[in-house]
């Protein structure tokens, strides 16, 4: 049995996205569990590459991405709502938090994290924990463990 889509829910941002397979695997896991996908721009690589196509099929709805010129302009346009940094630098575990309704949850670039600039901005900064001598899962895998665990606490799903 498929369910609706979320009309109000968490919102799941990358900043600027450098891996083509792992954005098109985000644009799947958002729209199977019906939350949007905002991308901060630029992207390291071209909607036409081969390697996003292969990956996204027939899940890329551009309706349902909002895409963010820059940093700046993510900011201006979430400035009265919460933004929850994903972060390996965090000191609090995802499940240690209570997440909102209509959370914005930003993922860092895969190669670089977020600036310090950006990590500066945001008050609430949690972690996936991981066995020790591990640096980080894929950002595919992070994102839908966060957004199945928001999607479980605020009863979306």
């Amino acid at each position: 049995m498929t369910q609706n889509l979320i009309n109000h829910g968490p919102k799941i941002a990358l900043f600027e996205p450098d891996i083509p397979q792992n954005t098109a695997a985000i644009i799947r896991t958002c729209a199977c569990l019906g939350a949007k996908l905002e991308i901060i721009e630029p992207c390291g690589f071209m909607l036409s590459d081969r390697r996003f196509k292969r990956v996204v099929m027939d899940y890329m709805n551009e309706k349902d991405i909002k895409f963010h010129q820059s940093s700046d302009d993510f900011f201006k346009s979430k400035k009265d709502q919460r933004i929850v940094l994903m972060t390996t630098k965090a000191s609090v575990s995802y499940t240690k938090f209570k997440f909102n309704k209509n959370d914005t949850i930003l993922f860092g670039r895969e190669s670089a994290g977020v600036p310090n600039e950006v990590h500066k901005k945001i008050k609430d900064r949690l972690k996936i924990p991981m066995k020790n001598n591990k640096r980080s899962l894929n950002i595919a895998s992070s994102v839908a463990i966060i957004l199945a665990e928001s999607l479980k606490q605020t009863k979306l799903i």
